[in-house]
């Protein structure tokens, strides 16, 4: 065991890390700051309002991103969960995301700040995604719009929250989802990065990052195989029939390309996965540093996410 796979030591390397990304994003002209995440894609206007929902394990902050004046009147709503390996509170660097959804799939974006390790360990980000979905299903009368037509999604950590989401709504008879969208997402905690292989020799995702990740959120190795945590994992052998559709994006260089092609391949064993699109030439977290690939797959989900929520009768 690597020392920064001991839960003490995670602990305060991810706390660390917490605290220089904060650092980071105070500077207001640093690449980690709001303003810079907001300059990207100036074609794509931010209409946006802030709010908070209550759930079970903390309020939850919310951003809730507006589709263009002229939308139907009760829009689609589609639930954004950021990366951030379970650890980093980084809602803002999905706004570029959540604004191209919002104008071209035409669906109101909820984007949460979900509650992260090691202060909050799972289950306690997968309980609250849950609860703020099941939120957003039931206000949509109130807040304007059409709950019924519900999606979920997330980038790296928040595709592997969507995928939980999605596992819940199928086990609890939840809100029905219309699709869910899992990005480039670890979605097998059980297995040690260091038995993973990537399709080059320096991957972004390195094993001492994976230490810290999943040693902070799931602190106990036995409970990595829980089926919220790892359902491409080896042990989760549960019939998914009736589990939301779901697009899956993997990336050709990531670490995590495999875990994601695995848990496709059972989906459209259940009959449940819409597309697998991989990016070449790609590694993890492409999309906030190449904005030609980030654009390419953007638009992707919003065609994926508007047929999804049409309206009935809508094609």
């Amino acid at each position: 065991m690597s020392l920064l796979a001991r839960p003490a030591v995670a602990t305060r390397a991810a706390k660390t890390m917490q605290g220089l990304t904060r650092l980071a994003g105070r500077r207001s002209d640093g690449p980690g700051s709001t303003a810079t995440w907001q300059a990207r894609f100036p074609a794509y206007p931010r209409d946006a309002r802030e709010a908070t929902v209550p759930t079970s394990v903390a309020p939850a902050p919310v951003t809730i991103y507006a589709p263009p004046a002229g939308t139907a009147a009760r829009p689609p709503v589609h639930v954004n969960f950021h990366g951030g390996g379970y650890v980093m509170s980084m809602p803002e660097m999905d706004d570029a995301l959540c604004r191209i959804l919002a104008v071209e799939a035409g669906v109101v974006v909820v984007n949460v700040k979900y509650v992260v390790a090691p202060q909050h360990p799972f289950p306690a980000p997968t309980t609250q995604a849950y609860d703020v979905v099941r939120w957003v299903a039931g206000h949509g009368a109130e807040q304007g719009w059409d709950g019924g037509r519900l999606s979920v999604g997330g980038q790296s950590a928040g595709g592997g929250l969507a995928a939980a989401v999605a596992r819940q709504s199928l086990e609890q008879d939840g809100p029905p989802l219309a699709l869910q969208v899992l990005h480039y997402p670890p979605l097998d905690l059980a297995t040690s990065a260091r038995d993973k292989k990537a399709n080059i020799t320096k991957p972004m995702l390195r094993p001492w990052m994976a230490d810290v990740f999943d040693t902070s959120y799931v602190p106990d190795p036995r409970l990595r195989a829980d089926r919220l945590v790892s359902p491409a994992g080896a042990s989760d052998t549960a019939d998914l029939r009736g589990i939301a559709p779901a697009l899956v994006i993997t990336a050709e260089y990531d670490l995590l390309r495999a875990e994601g092609e695995r848990y496709a391949g059972r989906l459209a064993t259940a009959g449940a996965l819409v597309e697998h699109h991989e990016v070449a030439g790609a590694d993890h977290a492409y999309d906030s540093k190449d904005d030609e690939k980030a654009r390419a797959s953007y638009l992707l989900i919003a065609r994926h996410l508007r047929r999804a929520t049409a309206a009935p009768g809508v094609s």
